[in-house]
């Protein structure tokens, strides 16, 4: 329940002041208590150090005096209306029987606004004394001549003791309307407090959940408030530090002047600062500090701090899971190297398709980066903030690829998990799914992957119902997909369904210019990454932009790595070039990606490839613009035959 304390030497105030409790149903609130000043401040000290009252009423010099003492609690002064202050001239020229009296005002700094007014107007001659302290009292009515004034007039305090000293004295009191503006006064005062504290206790709950620790101090570099994150890294308690210097935290002094100087300079240039690397009581903590800046000065400061062996802890946890679940699409229109028309085209076709939100085919030959085109357009789209789950459909094998894709209950099969697994499809909601080799996918996974895209909703193998999804399909194939449908290994109904939005990304080698490009953007970045100082001669330039490049972006990147890796020189001439060119010279290398004679059986294009690869796999595989495994596995296949 709300407690106000109301303080007063005066008993007829302080009835009238009750009788206003009652009428303003205000009785239980308040607790009247009759003190002179000096006894006044110890109880209103005592009241505010027991947090026993919500507020203090008072007035004249009790209510000045405790205003000084600066109390947690807020003080209400009864104010000196005009009203009151007419009402006391007239009563004073009453009693002195002088049409107009002399009249000597004793009052506090809080009492004497708009008074010499006043009495000009009353035709009153008033001279102020002005007290700063109790103990002004005495000395300065000992000092008053007593033919000089007709009447003392002031507070009950100072009025008690002209009365002693035998001077006509006349209290200035409040009237019933000021009395009634101060208790509601209070009511007021305390519901703000009231808010206030339980904003400030809301805001203490968030500081305190959060993982940093929180140090709050004033512009004096004193302690002001610590969390709780702060008190379990130092072995502290707020209560125990609160007003003191930083230096009761730290017993490294090196790593106190290091902070110390940073505080220092966030105060004088406004500026904030992050990942501060200080090592405090045998832990490595990362400091940040930010200014609280209020009408274009620093008041306080917040230091914000976190052990750093936990953040390497919770970033090693984030990245495993990411890693993990490949949810992440990393690359985006920026990222994409290269200025050639053919390949500026591409980019502009995609960026009109990121746009829209429907089913992308990405056609194009083994490392033309289809799939960096298919995080590009996840990362453009309106499902940026969703996962990204890439499938490459030729390297799950048949079994699993369905389990995969739309996942299993428990018991759907031999080795099913225990409460069976969500599927690609259900992890990619309000998502991407990118589906790379989608040619390689067999006959019923097709019509499966049909049903999901026309009706947006899986089935899990061994499962009853379906379950919505919500998913964008962009799919990526090497091998001209109408050809397939021709040859009955796909489904007509599917490929037309995902030919709503497609294009090609083109070879390298139809990529006017862009390998230069391409080949010192690879240099750089292996440069960096392996800590190497290299450049290619113009001669080795002119040799990389005549390859053909048959594994196009990629052959190119993991040969220039393999050039800072292997040469020692700082320029890479067109010499060390051919030497490590897979032991050949460049017109072999043209030779390894010539055409090869035209034939429709896959099998004699596959044995031609190899026959002309002298048996090398790798680039057979360049050569027919597939992957190595693919033609493992139609070998595999033959074999079986």
């Amino acid at each position: 329940m709300t407690k106000i304390a109301f303080i007063l030497p005066d008993n007829k105030l302080i009835k009238r002041s009750q009788e206003i409790c009652r009428e303003l149903k205000m009785e239980d609130q308040v607790e009247f208590f009759r003190n002179d000043i000096d006894n006044a401040i110890t109880l209103a000290k005592e009241l505010d150090r027991n947090d026993s009252v919500d507020a203090i009423i008072s007035r004249y010099g009790i209510a000045h005096m405790l205003m000084q003492e600066k109390l947690n609690v807020p003080v209400i002064e009864i104010m000196v209306t005009g009203q009151d202050l007419a009402q006391a001239f007239y009563e004073a020229k009453i009693r002195t029987g002088v049409k107009h009296p002399k009249i000597t005002y004793l009052a506090f700094s809080n009492m004497s606004n708009d008074i010499q007014r006043l009495s000009r107007i009353m035709g009153i001659e008033l001279e102020i004394l002005e007290l700063e302290s109790p103990e002004d009292i005495k000395r300065i009515i000992d000092a008053i001549p007593r033919k000089s004034t007709d009447i003392l007039m002031g507070g009950a305090t100072s009025m008690a003791y002209g009365s002693q000293k035998g001077f006509i004295t006349q209290i200035v009191e409040s009237g019933d309307c000021a009395l009634r503006e101060a208790f509601k006064s209070a009511q007021k005062v305390i519901l703000a407090k009231r808010n206030e504290r339980r904003h400030t206790e809301e805001f203490m709950t968030l500081v305190n959940s959060v993982r940093e620790g929180v140090i709050y101090i004033s512009s004096d570099l004193r302690i002001q408030y610590v969390n709780s994150q702060a008190e379990v890294l130092f072995n502290l308690k707020c209560e125990d530090i609160k007003g003191k210097e930083l230096q009761n935290i730290f017993s490294d002094k090196t790593s106190l002047e290091e902070l110390n100087n940073a505080l220092i300079n966030c105060k004088n240039k406004q500026e904030c600062y992050q990942d501060i690397l200080l090592e405090i009581n045998s832990k490595l903590i990362a400091f940040g500090i930010e200014p609280v800046i209020v009408n274009s000065k620093v008041v306080s400061m917040v230091i914000t701090l976190m052990d750093v062996t936990r953040i390497q802890e919770t970033e090693i946890k984030v990245r495993n899971e990411v890693i993990k679940n490949k949810f992440l699409a990393k690359y985006r229109f920026e990222n994409l190297v290269g200025s050639s028309p053919e390949i500026t085209e591409t980019k502009r076709l995609a960026r009109e398709f990121a746009a829209v939100d429907t089913t992308v085919l990405i056609t194009g030959e083994s490392g033309t980066g289809k799939e960096l085109f298919a995080q590009s357009i996840h990362n453009a789209s309106s499902r940026r903030n969703g996962p990204f789950v890439a499938v490459n459909c030729a390297a799950l094998p048949v079994n699993l690829l369905e389990s995969e894709l739309f996942g299993y209950v428990e018991g759907a099969f031999t080795g099913a998990k225990h409460k069976g697994k969500a599927g690609l499809f259900e992890m990619a909601h309000h998502g991407t799914i990118f589906l790379d080799e989608i040619s390689e996918m067999e006959m019923y996974a097709q019509s499966r992957l049909l049903r999901v895209i026309q009706e947006r909703q899986v089935m899990r193998l061994g499962d009853d119902k379906y379950i919505p999804v919500d998913v964008r399909i962009i799919v990526a194939t090497n091998k001209p997909l109408a050809q397939q449908v021709s040859k009955g290994e796909f489904r007509q109904d599917l490929y037309y369904r995902l030919k709503v939005l497609t294009f090609r990304v083109p070879p390298l080698r139809d990529r006017n210019g862009d390998i230069r490009v391409l080949a010192k953007y690879f240099l750089d970045h292996y440069c960096s990454k392996h800590g190497r100082v290299r450049a290619f001669s113009k001669e080795a330039l002119n040799l990389l932009e005549k390859y053909s490049w048959p594994g196009n972006v990629r052959e190119l990147r993991y040969f220039i790595e393999r050039m800072v890796i292997v040469t020692k020189q700082k320029e890479i001439s067109g010499g060390q070039l051919m030497t490590y060119w897979d032991d050949q010279d460049l017109s072999s290398s043209q030779n390894e990606s010539a055409p090869l004679k035209p034939v429709s059986d896959e099998k004699e294009r596959i044995r031609q490839a190899i026959e002309q690869a002298e048996g090398n796999i790798s680039k057979a595989a360049r050569i027919l613009g597939i992957d190595r495994s693919t033609i493992y596995r139609r070998m595999k296949t033959e074999q079986k035959k």
